[in-house]
């Protein structure tokens, strides 16, 4: 499985980054290879000052070896082997008219001395940040996330949806980070559902992406947009960037366990804003996404 795996993010990455440099037109992917002491590596892909995306990085890595400290209290064990894959995008566009976007999508094995497999699940999910609230592109969004679920199981939507509005909450703010999508973590083979059922699964949501963020992107990258409009994005950016420092598990796992910084951060736009107790014009558009991102929704 976890050859099978890698091989999908692989792959999935080629066809994420050709069509996102399709899309821009002007820039491309800086590729960076990378080396992990003590096993693995990955393949770091970062673009920046595009036409159309101001910085994007496409991330997989392939990671293996003793199970660090952190791994060792997190899952309360002594000791222990450990394999880890998984891809993870972070696109900020430079319109404030076109969403950032986030997505991931992990597997893990844990071994025990004799290396049998001991414990192993899939990760991930992807969500949207808007900085100006198209409802039209919220529910096809959450369309697009929901007809890569049902097939799999009616009830996955509804619950990894309402996981996904449920994590990725700024509590410091008591504020959504963007209108959310689909979030899920520890999907364990179980007598009832295999590994191999939760790979289709996990493959269907990330052969999903593309499909659901391209035509939104393409829809509004040529829209004009006016300075204030652009500080407000930056401004919105401030409150991204609180969640990853702040809340975000992944980044708090990349640090304590010594993981590659520049990776790790690749998820942190270039340009962004804190304005002291700032507040948006009554019956504004502006307002009008903090209401929103006040009460997560239920789109579709």
């Amino acid at each position: 499985m976890k050859d099978q795996f890698f091989g999908y993010i692989q792959d999935l990455q080629k066809r994420i980054i050709s069509k996102l440099e399709e899309i821009d037109g002007k820039a491309h992917f800086k590729k960076d290879e990378w080396k992990r002491e003590g096993g693995g590596g990955g393949l770091s892909c970062v673009i920046e000052d595009g036409a159309v995306f101001e910085k994007g990085g496409v991330n997989i890595s392939r990671v293996f070896g003793k199970l660090p400290e952190a791994m060792q209290k997190a899952f309360q064990v002594e000791e222990g082997d450990f394999f880890a894959c998984g891809l993870s995008l972070v696109i900020h566009p430079t319109s404030p008219k076109v969403p950032t976007t986030h997505a991931n999508w992990r597997y893990f094995e844990m071994y025990d001395k004799n290396g049998n497999i001991v414990q192993q699940w899939f990760g991930g999910g992807q969500d949207l940040t808007p900085y100006y609230l198209d409802e039209e592109d919220a529910i096809y969004w959450h369309t697009v996330c929901k007809n890569a679920c049902d097939p799999h199981h009616p009830d996955f939507y509804s619950k990894y949806k309402k996981d996904c509005d449920t994590y990725f909450w700024n509590a410091h703010r008591n504020e959504g980070r963007g209108i959310g999508g689909l979030f899920f973590d520890y999907l364990k083979p179980t007598s009832d559902f295999s590994v191999e059922q939760w790979y289709q699964f996990v493959i269907s949501v990330g052969d999903s992406f593309l499909e659901a963020y391209v035509p939104i992107v393409e829809k509004h990258k040529n829209e004009a947009y006016t300075p204030a409009q652009r500080e407000w994005q930056e401004i919105r950016r401030g409150r991204y960037v609180e969640f990853n420092l702040i809340h975000d598990r992944g980044t708090h796992f990349g640090l304590k366990t010594n993981g590659r910084i520049e990776s790790i951060l690749m998820s942190l736009p270039p340009h962004v804003q804190w304005k002291y107790n700032h507040h948006s014009e009554e019956g504004s558009e502006e307002e009008k996404l903090i209401k929103v991102l006040a009460h997560p929704q239920d789109w579709i």
